[in-house]
């Protein structure tokens, strides 16, 4: 046999069940094929392995050497193509185990991997999650190379070509420390513009954002005194300074060493995603992740 191209499988199947049966009556009952079919698979076998393969014998067929040395590999290599394209089993989180790996910033590990944790941990308590530093000029490479399973990113600049679940709205507010002086009702855009402000500048240094463009429409401008990579960061900041931010609503909801208030001037605000590849789309346990954390959100 030279070219395995040119080899029907169902003629291996056919070989299977005979050096199962040695009798060709059995295996064309159990392949539900006449017997003069399975005397045409046999003559067709014999010619492509250049071997009789099966010979009469008193009780039967008996198997040439050639035939026996064929029988453990073949029956291997037929269950192995069998479950290769049997359809996929039902994915069980009590009992899985896989490693998942996801990308996000420090913002999205508060406001979507958080919620998910607990439940993610009950549900699935042999699985493993590592998050990953969000890199957006990467996430197509990334999710083609199968080195992250999801990332999350804004809508509005997520990369094309990627499958997305919209996971909710984000909107900013104004938030500085609880009992903050100057906090303590909605300050108007004047009082606003002399706040000492942060900034979360995520490429590095950076001192102006979508606020500050807003207000250069308006003609003003604000006092930013300090800029920070991370989200994280500006929480601690506020808590223990006079320092205000405008930030995401979901990232201060409920810090009662807080205080947040509307601000005066209108930020758009913009929608998360949650992004994957097309290779991962059908998969159980794939599904099964995404619907957990769309769930938990």
């Amino acid at each position: 046999m030279n070219n395995l191209r040119q080899l029907d499988l169902n003629l291996l199947v056919t070989l299977d069940v005979l050096l199962a049966e040695h009798n060709v009556t059995r295996a064309a009952e159990r392949l539900h094929f006449s017997q003069p079919s399975i005397s045409v698979h046999l003559a067709k076998l014999r010619d492509i392995f250049s071997d009789p393969l099966l010979l009469p014998g008193p009780r039967g067929m008996r198997p040439t050497a050639r035939a026996e040395e064929l029988r453990e590999p073949l029956r291997l290599a037929l269950e192995a193509l069998g479950r290769a394209v049997s359809a996929a089993a039902p994915f069980d989180p009590a009992q899985a185990e896989q490693t998942w790996r996801v990308a996000a910033t420090d913002y999205a590990e508060s406001t979507i991997l958080l919620p998910a944790m607990a439940g993610l941990r009950a549900a699935a308590p042999g699985t493993r999650l590592a998050v990953l530093e969000l890199t957006p000029p990467h996430i197509t490479r990334q999710a083609e190379q199968g080195l992250i399973d999801l990332a999350f990113h804004t809508s509005e600049d997520a990369p094309q070509g990627m499958r997305r679940r919209l996971l909710f709205k984000e909107h900013y507010v104004l938030a500085g420390r609880a009992g903050h002086p100057r906090l303590k009702r909605k300050p108007t855009l004047k009082q606003f513009c002399e706040l000492e402000h942060v900034i979360v500048s995520p490429d590095g240094g950076g001192f102006s954002g979508i606020t500050d463009a807003m207000l250069t429409q308006a003609g003003m401008t604000r006092r930013v005194v300090l800029s920070v990579p991370h989200f994280l960061f500006v929480i601690s900041a506020l808590a223990s300074t006079d320092l205000v931010a405008m930030l995401p609503e979901r990232l201060v909801h409920g810090n009662p060493a807080l205080r947040v208030v509307q601000p005066p001037v209108d930020i758009p605000g913009y929608e998360m995603a949650m992004l994957w590849h097309e290779r991962l789309h059908r998969d159980p346990a794939h599904q099964w992740l995404r619907e957990h954390i769309g769930a938990n959100i």
